[in-house]
């Protein structure tokens, strides 16, 4: 590196200095990781860990990021998908170690946290810029003694007490839409430099001290936007790691979603209705209401095909947003409070424009050359009806990774979960990688170790590697496939699957994860195995997820059922844990817009569809749901997976191969044994 300093110690030397710092065990796949990690910011090849739970993956790239952000005096930017993973590295992680390698360094590395526009408080808009109109304005008063009058209210006195303006930071927190009410998008913003309080505008100061930092932590949709977005957002970096990667693909479809619904056509309407001609207004008015009365006819579901009339009335919301933009026409010299409206205006007729414009073009293309797929949502007829809306996303973003992420910056994928099947493949295809790492050839008689540009487009350069756990699962785990039971029907849970898991959870002495692949069967579950079982039961929904975990921790004897959030978002050591049940494997929902549009997609090139896309996706889920077993190295129990498709169908090899290597067995009598006698000698 041209320029960097060379008088730091090595990385193996400061991950043994932070370990005992911060009262650690130094751990060899610890090591190896760090050495992996530094070898690719040095050589500038990509690189993908899987790194077992234990394993203090988190130090094992914040040590050689924070020596190479030192050593180069640049910025490294670390992504996660959850807001737990973010704020552990922002609030624990980071100080221990800036204060851990101040005196090896020679300096005390700085770190920030950076999110998108909308996470920050809005001060123009605190101070009465504009204010967000309500959909029935007859009935809102800002301050009145209402919900909604009661939550804006403490954002103003809030706006005055806080020094970050993020919203993570209110406690108790708002609803969406009181922090409407003081925020804004980056397309509504009026910019520092128009902006009466820009000097002290919350997101301003975010996005400058990041600049400033050696590390910056921000999270998976914020790294999707700046690599959607023509302009800037992250500050400039040549290191992006990502932790949590597992989600990555999920999470960047998720940005590049765009949405479109007759409410939001209104809103359109009502922001640039006093700006421009009634006339012109109406038309975007009645063009959403067309769009509501064609969606009337339009069943949920993904669209091959696009309707004549729904295709007419998106092309007049279309044409009537253009039209709402031809008269309110580019920025004016004006007051802010004006510009701040019209900045509001435009925001809303582009995103009705560009999305009507998106869903259209969909269309023009034969099935099998198309890069998005269309569906449509809505429930009518349900105790609490969703309005129909139309939404849009792309069948792939290996594309868009492999351009403005990989092609940009040196990049750290991990995750406990990245090796699907024993190989990195499958889900390096989604990224946009080569579906086999090359190996880098040494750059000779340069200054840098990364190699010379090349005219041959072979892919980007990146390695794998499985630095293992330090958990000794087959001695501490047993996954127990239920083969003997009938496989899942479409009918809910059957009565032999509902006795298997009464008998498990009574072996077990409560201590239960129950997982399960919908809300209905969790409900069935609880609701069905609540009399029978002497233990407590908790099923998501009855509370907030973070309470009834915290429930769940607390009790030994309790349960806790859930479906998607609980499969990753559960971290209880201890005996409160010794059962996992997964009751089905989670293949998407075969009328999944996305995942069943991308399974198309490759079985008309030729590919395994189900393999690829539906297979993986419940492979992933699945190691992250066995997962929640082991969270520490005295951890103990069972896996049961009573799904028998995961011992007899010809893909369970796939998925028993992106699991931990748990003792297997198939026999209940063998498991319900194992089980009692964990439970005998677990304390309450």
């Amino acid at each position: 590196m041209t320029g960097a300093r060379s008088d730091l110690p090595s990385v193996r030397e400061l991950l043994s200095h932070a370990v005992e710092a911060v009262g650690g065990t130094e751990r060899e796949g610890q090591v190896r990781m760090a050495e992996a990690v530094d070898r690719a910011i040095r050589t500038g090849e990509h690189l993908a860990v899987q790194a077992g739970t234990g394993t203090g993956k988190s130090l094992a790239y914040l040590v050689p990021a924070i020596r190479h952000a030192v050593a180069s005096d640049t910025t490294v930017v670390v992504s996660t998908a959850t807001i737990a993973l973010q704020r552990q590295l922002v609030d624990r992680d980071l100080p221990r170690l800036a204060k851990a390698l101040k005196k090896p360094l020679g300096e005390e590395p700085t770190f920030a946290i950076l999110k998108g526009r909308r996470n920050y408080l809005c001060l123009h808009r605190v101070h009465g810029g504009v204010e967000e109109e309500p959909e029935d304005a007859a009935l809102f008063d800002q301050f009145a003694v209402s919900r909604l009058g009661r939550e804006v209210k403490r954002l103003h006195e809030w706006s005055s007490d806080t020094e970050t303006g993020d919203r993570d930071e209110l406690v108790p927190g708002v609803s969406d839409r009181a922090w409407r009410q003081v925020s804004v998008t980056a397309k509504e913003c009026l910019g520092a430099g128009r902006c009466p309080v820009g000097d002290d505008c919350f997101a301003e100061l975010a996005r400058a001290e990041a600049a400033r930092a050696h590390v910056v932590v921000t999270n998976h949709a914020l790294l999707a936007i700046d690599a959607l977005q023509e302009h800037q957002i992250l500050p400039d970096h040549d290191v992006t790691i990502i932790d949590e990667a597992h989600e990555l693909v999920d999470r960047v479809t998720s940005a590049a979603t765009a949405d479109l619904s007759p409410s939001a056509v209104t809103t359109a309407t009502r922001r640039c209705g006093r700006l421009i001609d009634a006339a012109i207004a109406d038309r975007l008015l009645e063009a959403g209401e067309g769009l509501a009365l064609m969606l009337e006819d339009v069943p949920p579901g993904r669209l091959d095909t696009l309707p004549e009339a729904l295709g007419g009335a998106l092309a007049a919301v279309r044409d009537a947003a253009h039209a709402c933009l031809t008269a309110l026409g580019s920025d004016r010299r004006e007051d802010p409070d004006e510009a701040a409206k019209r900045k509001l205006a435009r925001s809303a007729l582009d995103e009705v424009h560009d999305t009507a414009v998106r869903l259209l073009d969909v269309f023009d293309d034969d099935l099998a050359d198309r890069k998005d797929v269309v569906w449509c949502t809505g429930d009518r007829a349900s105790a609490n009806p969703r309005p129909p809306a139309l939404h849009v996303a792309p069948l792939g973003v290996g594309g868009l990774l492999r351009e403005r992420v990989f092609g940009t910056s040196t990049t750290v994928l991990t995750s406990a979960t990245l090796a699907l099947g024993g190989s990195f493949d499958t889900l390096a295809r989604q990224w946009g990688l080569p579906p086999a790492p090359r190996p880098a050839k040494k750059a000779e008689g340069t200054a840098t170790e990364k190699p010379p540009p090349s005219d041959a487009d072979d892919g980007p350069r990146w390695s794998g590697l499985d630095v293992g756990s330090p958990f000794d699962y087959r001695r501490n785990g047993i996954l127990y496939v239920a083969k003997h039971l009938p496989p899942p029907g479409r009918d809910g849970l059957g009565k032999a699957t509902l006795d298997e898991i009464a008998e498990l959870i009574d072996a077990a002495g409560g201590r239960t994860l129950g997982l399960f692949s919908s809300m209905r069967a969790a409900r069935q579950a609880a609701d069905e195995l609540g009399d029978r079982l002497d233990h407590p039961i908790l099923c998501q929904g009855d509370d907030s997820t973070s309470l009834l975990v915290n429930k769940f921790a607390e009790d030994a004897r309790t349960c806790l059922f859930g479906t998607l959030s609980l499969w990753q978002g559960v971290d209880v050591p201890g005996p409160s844990l010794s059962l996992v049940i997964v009751a089905r494997l989670p293949f998407p929902r075969p009328d999944d817009p996305v995942a069943s549009a991308r399974q198309r997609a490759v079985e008309a090139r030729g590919g395994n569809g189900f393999l690829t896309v539906a297979a993986t996706h419940a492979a992933l889920l699945l190691a992250q749901g066995v997962g929640r077993l082991h969270r520490s190295v005295n951890d103990r129990g069972v896996v049961a997976v009573l799904d028998p498709r995961l011992a007899t169908a010809r893909y369970g090899g796939f998925l028993r191969a992106s699991l931990p290597p748990l003792w297997p067995t198939h026999r209940p009598d063998v498991v319900r044994d194992a089980l009692r006698r964990l439970d005998a000698s677990s304390p309450d």
